[in-house]
């Protein structure tokens, strides 16, 4: 996404970049000299990289790390200046920590700005540019859709504005659970037909052209060969890994709950991405190893 953002950019704009990682950071920095892209600034901490930028983009795995980035006593984003300055979230986490983190931007400096756009499209949409941030803003927004919406959109190809602050990562934990459950249910299918002795090409054939198509079969079908270009053909890693999917569905599930929506198929397929995340065979791998753990031919 980084990289993606700095090719975009004016070469006169500095692009300050921290990760806990020393060595993504130095490699990040000899990519971008070595193509000539722009400045870029190694910055020791969070609150480094907002004290030296007017929008400041974070992404991180959890909850617990996004209040690390903004509410920490020694690197915080928070302990430093604010002013006018922009902040956009783009991790998947629960709404509760994100509106805690915009309320503490505000009441600290009401000028500033914060929204939540997390991202779909996974690795591969990350490196290609095509990712969806859906974001916790409105359409009549105006600062959002001047100032944030085209940076955004330097990185991926759909910006969704979701409505109200949080509501754009409620959308995010709607689709992966959505996501989720298509990916059992097609890895399911998969297993039954084939055990059955039908061709596995055949059979995903058969799903694009009825009722049963979705994003999964067509785009990361979970058995392997079916889509060669895809993680699941490629001893399932990269992509997005199980252990991930279990957090982002116990953040769906506590989501559901608070709104008092009632779910069918959230706790099996919560118990079966467990179930895969704690499998030796499975562990780490991309969340479509679950078709691996059901005992499906590969």
């Amino acid at each position: 996404m980084a990289l993606n953002l700095r090719r975009a950019l004016p070469t006169s704009t500095k692009l300050c970049i921290y990760d806990i990682v020393p060595t993504i950071l130095e490699n990040f920095e000899d990519s971008a000299t070595t193509h000539d892209l722009g400045e870029v600034v190694i910055c020791k901490d969070t609150r480094e990289v907002a004290a030296n930028s007017d929008i400041t983009i974070s992404i991180v795995p959890e909850g617990k790390q996004v209040r690390e980035v903004f509410f920490d006593e020694n690197s915080g984003i928070l302990t430093g200046p604010l002013g006018d300055k922009t902040f956009v979230d783009c991790s998947t986490i629960d709404p509760a920590t994100s509106r805690a983190v915009a309320e503490a931007i505000s009441k600290n400096s009401p000028s500033a700005c914060f929204y939540d756009a997390p991202v779909s499209g996974g690795v591969h949409g990350a490196e290609a540019g095509t990712l969806s941030f859906l974001a916790g803003a409105s359409d009549g927004d105006a600062h959002f859709q001047q100032y944030v919406k085209p940076i955004l959109q330097l990185m991926g190809k759909n910006v969704f504005c979701i409505g109200a602050q949080s509501q754009g990562l409620v959308a995010k934990l709607c689709n992966n659970y959505l996501s989720g459950i298509c990916a059992i249910a097609t890895a399911e299918a998969m297993n039954i037909g084939m055990r059955h002795g039908i061709d596995k090409h055949l059979l995903s054939e058969v799903f694009k052209k009825s009722t049963g198509g979705n994003w999964q079969n067509a785009n990361m079908n979970p058995v392997p060969g079916v889509c060669p270009n895809a993680v699941t053909s490629k001893g399932y890693k990269g992509g997005f890994k199980v252990q991930m999917m279990v957090k982002d569905f116990n953040l769906a599930l506590a989501t559901a709950k608070e709104a008092n929506a009632k779910l069918v198929l959230g706790d099996s397929a919560l118990a079966a991405y467990k179930a895969t995340s704690e499998d030796p065979r499975c562990k780490d791998l991309d969340n479509r190893v679950v078709y691996r753990w059901l005992g499906g031919k590969e």
